[in-house]
């Protein structure tokens, strides 16, 4: 089939990689010159594992291509799927449609012929039907139909999840456009995904009611890790017993900083200014969103403490830009209010993470960029473990201690075990579990 994808930011370049790479003839487009410029040349904008190589793999096979011309990438085109963003509408926390709009304008235009016209990005409940009226009204001859698709793609492991997804949702108000999509997504048929076909509201519901749930479960974990520090329970075996439970499920119940990203923060505000317009009240989720705010703040709270209630004229020492690991994405990341509210606080920041420092540089300031690990904690009087890329979870904590001014790690991610820190005689400070402080024998913990 041959497919256009208008948007080549994370989701329309991994979605048309993957869909080329499936077999289809896939056009990327985009308003962005310099970015088509670069992956013309084979310059990948966004960092996501394997990405490079399955681009160029398609390139090279002519299944893949990039291009700002419009008109030309949808001659003859089955399928056309908008994969622009929708972040949040300053000011009132409602997804910015903007970009859907126009993409949608631009597809009335360049239309020549019968296309199905799907919707990618995440939008609110009816964005459907304003799209089918845009290219209506711009091309009352036109033959098409207007199809949601959400994605459901975790960064950093994008191409497994889109390749051998738990679901693909499809809300479709027509058989020939349900045809079209169940052609499109054949090659997953290999490997059994189901696929859920429902009208397109459903479908536009399902993407938020997702991410509104699992955020849901991260700040549940959140809160039930501050009893376990008030009532000495351990939140990591706490999670482990209830995620055993298999109408409850291990994932996500993961005590930490909070949640971040791209989606989970603008999504959750979305689905809330939505049900707000049809006169519902979601007091679960605008619950959610209150806590997560006020969990990054918390979390520099318990770095002051751990250094003795200030840290004024103090160095601490993040390790962990990014909002997860395996991403270079800073957006709405918890190292953000972190490190602001400790600057704030007096205290001066060296940092590193692996990919995200570019990234990071854009939206911090005064913060001093280490070449690793153990360049990051020269000097410090602690180091606070923000995200758990692979490269913090085994380092050399000896060395580590030598180049701090003061044994004293504070691990928002509980990835060290406590005997492990008591032997190298840190002062040791969990997420949902009593700290450890040095000359207390770790055997009670």
């Amino acid at each position: 089939m041959r497919v256009a994808m208008i948007g080549s930011g994370y989701v329309g370049l991994v979605s048309g990689a993957c869909f080329a790479d499936f077999g289809h003839e896939v056009v990327c487009v985009d308003v962005n010159a310099t970015r088509i410029a670069e992956l013309q040349a084979g310059r990948i904008p966004i960092y996501e594992p394997g990405l490079d190589a399955l681009v160029a793999t398609n390139v090279a096979a002519r299944r893949l291509s990039f291009t700002t011309d419009l008109q030309a990438a949808m001659a003859g085109v089955e399928a056309v799927f908008i994969a622009v963003g929708t972040p949040s509408r300053r000011g009132d926390g409602h997804a910015d449609l903007s970009y859907v709009s126009a993409a949608a304008r631009d597809i009335a235009l360049a239309m020549t012929g019968y296309a199905v016209v799907v919707t990618k990005s995440t939008v609110p409940v009816g964005t459907g039907d304003m799209v089918e009226r845009i290219i209506r009204e711009a091309r009352p001859e036109a033959e098409f139909s207007v199809v949601s698709n959400p994605e459901f793609l975790r960064e950093g492991a994008a191409i497994e999840d889109f390749k051998r997804p738990d679901r693909v949702v499809v809300g479709a108000n027509d058989d020939r456009a349900k045809a079209v999509m169940a052609e499109l997504y054949r090659p997953l048929s290999l490997n059994a995904a189901p696929i859920l076909f429902t009208d397109r509201r459903t479908a536009e519901l399902t993407k938020y009611a997702a991410n509104a749930f699992l955020a849901t479960k991260i700040t549940f974990i959140n809160e039930i890790a501050d009893l376990c520090e008030e009532v000495g329970a351990d939140v990591q075996l706490v999670a482990r017993g209830i995620g055993m439970d298999k109408r409850i499920g291990s994932k996500f119940l993961h005590a930490g900083p909070g949640y971040g990203g791209s989606c989970f923060p603008k999504d959750t505000l979305a689905l809330i200014r939505s049900a707000q317009d049809h006169g519902v009240s979601l007091r679960v989720v605008e619950s959610v969103v209150a806590v997560n705010d006020a969990r990054k703040t918390a979390m520099a709270r318990k770095v002051v403490k751990a250094c003795g209630g200030s840290v004024q004229g103090r160095t601490i020492a993040v390790l962990g830009l990014t909002f997860k690991p395996n991403t270079d994405d800073m957006r709405d990341a918890p190292s953000i209010t972190i490190i602001d509210a400790l600057q704030r606080a007096g205290a001066t920041i060296r940092a590193h993470d692996p990919v995200g420092m570019d990234a990071a540089k854009a939206v911090l300031q005064d913060v001093t960029y280490a070449e690793d690990a153990y360049d990051c904690a020269e000097g410090a009087d602690a180091v606070v473990l923000v995200t758990e890329w692979d490269a913090y979870r085994a380092l050399d904590l000896a060395r580590l201690k030598q180049r701090m001014r003061a044994p004293v790690l504070v691990d928002l991610r509980n990835v060290y075990r406590v005997e492990e820190m008591a032997r190298h005689g840190f002062d040791y400070i969990r997420v949902g579990a009593k700290p450890h402080l040095r000359g207390e024998p770790a055997a009670s913990y």
